[in-house]
C-alpha cells in the first residue's frame, strides 16, 4: 500500500531540474530539437534509445510522461514510471514533470516521497517482502507520474507507462531487461533509455536483437553530433544568457571531446553511441575489419618437417627461397614503384609467429599493407633470408621498425647493418613509447586511413589491444600466455606488434639514401639463388655487393 510520507523541497532537486527557468514552456513552439521530436512522435508500445550523455532525451520524456499522466483516460492518459539507475536521477526526472505540469494543469503539483511494500519469490522460492521508497507527482486525471527504485521486483507488478533510464547501468540490469519484458504479457508500454556500458552488456544484446528484428522495440539512436547539429550548443548559450558564436561553438565543441583525454573508447561510447568491446578494449571489431579488404593478403610458412632445422644449409636455403620466389616475390612486383616503402616486425622462434608487415604510404597518405609475411618455427637463418629476400626488393624504403627482444636483436642489428642506420629503429618497447604511438596507430582506424588484409587472426591480434592505466597495449597476460591456434602454437598478439611497428615506420622521416635495392630480377633458379649464380637475388653475392 502506497504512503505518503512527505512532501519535497524544490530546494532537493538536482541542479538540472531546480534551476530550469520558471517562463520556460515546454509546449513552445522551437523548444525540443529534431532528435527530441523524433523519440516524442514515435507512439510506440515498445521503443528504446541508444543515445549519447546529456542529448536531452530524459528531458523530452520527461514533457511526454507528463502529458500521458495529465491525460483523461478517453485520451490516452494512463499512469507513468519512471526507474532510473540512481535515486538522484529519479528526482531529476520528477522536478522535470513538476515543471512541464504547471504549463500543461496550470499550476505545479506537489512532489511527495512515498513508501510502498513490494513482493516476490527469491531465486530460493522463498517468499520476500521489502519496503522500497519513491517519488510521485498526482494529476487531476486521477494518474500519476512515481520515480521508482532501481529494483526488477518493481517492474514486474506495474500497468502503464515503464521508462527505464540509463538501462544498461543498472546494478540488476539482466534483470531489468527481463523484468520488462515480462510487462508485455499483460500489454504494457515500455520505453528503454540508455548510454551504452560495453558490447556485452545486457542493454547491448537488447538493441541488437531489435535491429535484428527479433524484438519488437522500435529503435533510436541520437548521438552527441546529432544533438550538436541540431542545435543543443545553442541551447546550452540560452541556458547561460550568452550570445552563440562559431568561436564560442569550436571552444565547447573541443573543451567536450577533449575532456576525455586519452580515453578514446570511453569518448566514443559515451558521445558516439559505440560500445566499448571491453574493459578498455582500443579499437572495436568493426573499426578493424572496416580497414580490412580481400584484395591483400597474409602469407604464412611453416618448415615442412620438424626436423628441417638439421638440414643442410643449401637445403633450407633452396626451399625457402623456392617459396619466396613463388608466393612472395609476385605480390611485391606489385608495389608502386614511386611510393615510399615501410615494414614492421615482430620476431618469434617457437610457439607464436614472426609477423613483417610490408607496405606503403599512398598519396592520399592511406597506410596499405599488401602483404603480411608470418613465420611458424623458423629457423633464425631463414627468417633472415626471408627478410633480406623483402629488402632486397622494396625500393624508397623509408623506415623499418623491427622487434629487438632476444633473438631479434641480432636481425634487427643485421639489417640494420643492410640498410643502414637511419632506415631501421631496433626497438624495445616501453610504456613511453607506446604512449607515443598507440594514439596515432588508434586514430587510423578510426579514420580508416590504413588498409590491412582480411584475415580472422589479424583481426583478432587487433583486438587484444587495450588502454592499460591509460597505455594502449596488449596486456602482460596476453603476451605471456597467448591464445591458441587451430594449426597448433599461440598467437600472443603478433600481427598487432608488427603492425604497429609498420605504422609507426611510415610516420618516420626518411633520410639520406644509404641503400637501394638491386633490383627485382627474378631468379632462374632456387639453388642458383642459394649461390648467387645466374643473376640470381638472395643468396650471399647479394648480400655482400658480389
Amino acid at each position: 500500500m502506497l504512503k505518503i510520507i512527505r512532501e519535497v523541497d524544490h530546494d532537493e532537486l538536482p541542479e538540472s531540474a531546480r534551476d530550469l527557468n520558471p517562463d520556460f514552456n515546454p509546449l513552445a513552439e522551437g523548444i525540443f530539437m529534431a532528435h527530441q521530436k523524433s523519440w516524442v512522435a514515435d507512439e510506440s508500445d515498445l521503443k528504446l534509445c541508444k543515445k549519447g550523455r546529456r542529448t536531452g532525451i530524459t528531458w523530452a520524456e520527461a514533457q511526454d510522461d507528463t502529458l500521458i499522466a495529465a491525460s483523461a483516460p478517453e485520451a490516452g492518459g494512463d499512469n507513468v514510471f519512471y526507474i532510473g539507475d540512481t535515486k538522484d536521477k529519479g528526482l531529476e526526472w520528477i522536478g522535470y514533470v513538476a515543471h512541464f505540469a504547471r504549463f500543461i494543469e496550470g499550476h505545479r503539483p506537489a512532489i511527495h516521497e512515498f513508501e510502498d511494500d513490494i513482493e516476490y519469490v527469491d531465486d530460493d522460492g522463498k517468499r520476500i517482502v521489502e519496503r522500497i521508497s519513491g517519488f510521485t507527482v498526482k494529476f487531476d486525471s486521477g494518474f500519476r507520474c512515481s520515480a521508482l527504485a532501481s529494483r526488477p521486483e518493481v517492474i514486474r507488478g506495474l500497468q502503464g507507462v515503464v521508462v527505464i533510464d540509463e538501462a544498461a547501468f543498472h546494478t540488476q540490469v539482466r534483470r531489468v531487461i527481463d523484468a520488462c519484458n515480462a510487462l508485455l504479457i499483460w500489454g504494457g508500454r515500455i520505453r528503454i533509455i540508455s548510454t551504452h556500458n560495453g558490447v556485452k552488456n545486457p542493454f547491448n544484446d537488447l538493441v541488437k536483437e531489435a535491429e535484428a528484428g527479433k524484438a519488437p522495440y522500435s529503435v533510436h539512436c541520437y548521438t552527441f553530433d546529432d544533438a550538436v547539429r541540431n542545435g543543443i550548443f545553442e541551447r546550452v548559450c540560452m541556458k547561460r544568457g550568452e550570445t552563440p558564436t562559431p568561436e564560442g561553438f569550436n571552444a565547447w565543441y573541443k573543451k567536450v571531446r577533449g575532456s576525455y583525454g586519452t580515453r578514446i573508447a570511453a569518448m566514443k561510447e559515451e558521445l558516439d553511441v559505440i560500445p566499448q568491446e571491453g574493459a578498455g578494449k582500443l579499437l572495436t571489431m568493426v573499426q578493424i575489419e572496416a580497414c580490412m579488404t580481400r584484395d591483400y593478403v597474409v602469407k604464412r610458412w611453416t618448415p615442412p618437417d620438424e626436423g628441417f632445422v638439421d638440414w643442410p644449409q643449401e637445403a633450407r636455403r633452396a626451399t625457402m627461397q623456392l617459396w619466396l620466389n613463388t608466393e612472395i616475390a609476385p605480390i611485391l612486383d606489385t608495389f608502386p614503384k614511386n611510393r615510399m616503402t615501410a615494414v614492421g616486425g615482430d620476431f618469434a622462434m617457437r610457439q607464436d609467429r614472426s609477423c613483417y608487415p610490408i607496405g606503403y604510404t599512398a598519396q592520399d597518405l592511406v597506410r596499405h599493407v599488401p602483404l603480411i609475411l608470418e613465420l611458424w618455427r623458423v629457423p633464425y637463418d631463414q627468417q633472415k633470408q626471408a627478410l633480406f629476400f623483402v629488402l632486397d626488393y622494396l625500393r624508397r624504403l623509408q623506415h623499418m621498425i623491427l622487434d629487438a627482444n632476444g633473438n631479434g636483436m641480432v636481425l634487427a642489428q643485421e639489417a640494420r647493418q643492410k640498410v643502414g642506420a637511419t632506415r631501421v629503429t631496433e626497438l624495445m618497447p616501453n610504456d613511453a613509447w607506446h604512449r607515443e604511438h598507440t594514439p596515432k596507430f588508434e586514430a587510423a582506424f578510426i579514420d580508416r586511413s590504413i588498409l590491412l588484409p582480411m584475415d580472422v587472426d589479424v583481426r583478432d591480434d587487433l583486438g587484444l589491444l587495450e588502454n592499460v592505466d591509460g597505455v594502449g597495449k596488449i596486456p602482460r597476460n596476453m603476451r605471456t600466455e597467448g591464445t591458441d591456434v587451430a594449426g597448433g602454437g599461440k598467437r600472443h598478439g603478433d600481427a598487432a606488434v608488427g603492425l604497429m611497428n609498420f605504422y609507426a615506420a611510415t610516420l618516420v622521416p626518411a633520410g639520406p639514401i644509404e641503400f637501394q635495392a638491386l633490383g627485382n630480377t627474378r631468379p632462374g633458379n632456387a639453388m642458383g639463388d642459394f649461390i648467387g649464380g645466374a643473376g640470381g637475388r638472395g643468396g650471399y653475392g647479394d648480400y655482400f655487393g658480389g
